[in-house]
């Protein structure tokens, strides 16, 4: 595919239905076909800037801000990669609620919610690829490519700042069901402990419970016990990165087939008595816009089933 370099910084004033997103969201849609890893590269290093001053990934846009963008090498717009026609169809099949101003979906597991490093189509690419009419869709927040169930997308900028102003405020309630290693302390209810992200070498994120990071806490509720493992349910009450799957491994009992943070040995110990996936499900999302509260489920899928039949 052919590139055209540009070769001068691009000034954009904030725009109103800008305010409150991220500054790595709000590149991505500017920059489209520039490599989420190369857009975080110039955010670290500070060639992307807001008033003149170097910002982090996670920095909200606001009313009055000037943001600079630095020549950059893009891809020529052509035309979208185009889905698979097996994961429209699955997509499709998900749709878990829908009204003028959202779309909420049940993600399947092993689906990016994004492109980007070597991945051409992720869920937002194939329903915008589905959906033409719906020209301003966006995610209104992330899931781990592993990890499936409750995806919000905006069908309108104003919602999608209201639902942003809605997650800072932690106004949205999110209900995660996870499998994990070992016995869960009867008495364990809560962790808050401050996690950090770092980059390696390859561009890969890892987290980390560090004393000087961010904020962090999860609420615990044991479900089910098994053998070897413990069916829990997870609120998060900050939102932050991986911040479930740290948090089990940081009391001790990682979710079952994370790769990024799990026990390896138990892992494939797991995969011979079916366990093949990451156990870790977005069961369900609660908050109000407009005065309508707004409330959805999605249920685990066969593979969670199968394997806890298999485990009881």
């Amino acid at each position: 595919m052919t590139i055209k370099p540009t070769t001068t910084a691009q000034f954009y004033p904030a725009e109103e239905g800008e305010i409150g997103q991220r500054i790595d969201n709000f590149l991505m849609t500017r920059l489209k076909g520039v490599p989420k890893s190369r857009i975080y590269r110039l955010v670290r290093k500070g060639e992307v800037r807001v008033n003149k001053k170097r910002i982090k990934p996670e920095y909200r846009i606001q009313a009055g801000d000037i943001i600079r963008i630095p020549p950059v090498r893009m891809e020529e717009k052509g035309a979208p990669a185009k889905p698979s026609s097996s994961l429209q169809q699955e997509l499709a099949q998900r749709i878990l609620f829908e009204d003028k101003h959202l779309l909420i979906i049940d993600k399947p597991a092993g689906v990016a919610v994004h492109g980007g490093s070597g991945i051409s189509v992720g869920v937002i690419e194939a329903l915008r690829f589905m959906r033409p009419h719906d020209k301003s869709l966006e995610l209104v927040h992330r899931l781990d490519r592993e990890t499936s169930g409750c995806l919000v997308l905006a069908k309108k900028p104003s919602t999608l700042k209201t639902l942003h102003a809605l997650l800072r405020e932690s106004a949205v309630e999110k209900t995660y069901l996870a499998l994990v290693q070992g016995h869960w302390p009867k008495d364990l209810y809560m962790v808050d402990a401050p996690l950090e992200k770092f980059e390696l070498r390859g561009g890969e994120r890892m987290v980390k419970v560090t004393a000087d990071g961010k904020a962090a806490s999860t609420e615990f509720r044991v479900i089910q016990r098994f053998d070897n493992s413990t069916l829990v349910e997870a609120k998060p009450l900050t939102g932050r990165t991986h911040q479930i799957r740290v948090h089990a491994l940081h009391v001790g009992h990682p979710i079952v087939g994370d790769d990024k943070y799990g026990d390896k040995d138990f892992n494939k110990t797991m995969r011979k008595l079916g366990c093949k996936r990451m156990f870790l499900h977005a069961y369900s999302i609660k908050f109000n816009l407009d005065e309508q509260e707004i409330f959805v489920k999605a249920e685990v899928n066969n593979d969670w089933q199968d394997c806890l039949r298999r485990l009881g």
